[in-house]
């Protein structure tokens, strides 16, 4: 019986790395297509960066699959990672003195390995509280034994927000292989696809209809994102988890509810991370990834949608 189940959660996993493959050579070919008319000599700012970006998905979609086709493991691994490296971005940005010298050392090498390592072992109960309790406790205890009270409490805040937001939100998307789904035992993996697809699908989908029709902007100080954009992002959300349904427990109701759900969360998880920049005067929060800016620019959205999805998720149809 395992085998089979495992059969076909590796055929429903290539399948939709098969569609995001084929959605990527059609840009691909139309990139190319646009440099040859526009850019034969590499010198439109915008084909240029389209090219590279579309260069970015393609690693980026290959680390994914990887990491969906290893297991339980290689998910927990590679999100590991991805939480380190957008961690290092956040507060590389914020104003430390000695004092947080102590409140550093914990947060990357306990607190993040340690939440790491409870989601790994599946234990809810520790890594659904660790951070947003025990961290969010202790932390501050380390920087105040130091005895440096100037700005005391807004060092203490962006470590703790960088903690919630780089680790504890970002955790939750491994988090959802360790759900133990009524009827669906060894499809929990295909969650993962279900929330990146849907957020992804609607944060471009609200891009690019943003630039083309929208003008009334939600939130003009911080970000280019419009009305007509976001109303257009959440259709296509709709619509892609209507068409997803068949990786998820949810009836299709429950999936376009779900995924308009998780990409309003997703928006509001763009716009803080953009005030913080705007706070900082910064476009991206890092270069590591070309044409992309930093791991914090790429994973926005879907650090605030996970643990809004593990929880319904969990909540509707946990065993």
């Amino acid at each position: 019986m395992i085998p089979e189940i495992m059969s076909e959660t590796t055929t429903s996993l290539l399948l939709v790395i098969s569609g995001a493959c084929a959605l990527l050579l059609v840009a691909t070919i139309g990139g190319e297509i646009l440099r040859l008319r526009l850019s034969p000599r590499g010198n439109h700012p915008t084909v240029e960066t389209y090219t590279t970006r579309l260069h970015s998905w393609w690693g980026m979609v290959f680390l994914v699959s990887v990491a969906l086709l290893s297991g339980h493991t290689g998910v927990v691994l590679l999100f590991a990672f991805a939480s380190f490296a957008a961690l290092r971005e956040f507060l590389t940005l914020t104003r430390k003195t000695k004092a947080d010298h102590w409140a550093l050392i914990g947060a990357f090498y306990i607190v993040f390995p340690l939440q790491y390592l409870f989601i790994w072992m599946g234990a809810y109960g520790l890594y659904s509280i660790f951070i947003p309790v025990y961290a969010f406790l202790i932390l501050p205890i380390l920087s105040a034994l130091r005895g440096a009270g100037t700005n005391f409490l807004s060092r203490v805040s962006e470590t703790q927000w960088g903690l919630m937001i780089c680790v504890f939100g970002a955790s939750h998307i491994p988090a959802l292989v360790t759900l133990d789904i009524h009827g669906s035992t060894g499809r929990s993996v295909l969650l993962i696809a279900f929330l990146v697809v849907v957020v992804q699908i609607g944060d471009l989908a609200e891009y690019y209809a943003g630039r083309r029709i929208g003008k009334t902007r939600i939130a003009p100080a911080i970000s280019p994102k419009t009305k007509a954009g976001v109303i257009c992002g959440a259709s296509a959300a709709m619509a892609t988890g209507f068409l997803l349904t068949w990786l998820t427990p949810f009836a299709p109701l429950e999936a376009i509810a779900v995924s308009l759900a998780i990409y309003l969360f997703g928006v509001g998880g763009s716009l803080v991370l953009a005030a913080i920049k705007a706070d900082r005067g910064v476009k991206n929060w890092g270069h590591l990834i070309p044409g992309q800016g930093g791991f914090v620019d790429q994973m926005d959205s879907v650090v605030f949608a996970a643990p809004i999805f593990f929880h319904l998720t969990r909540y509707l149809y946990g065993a």
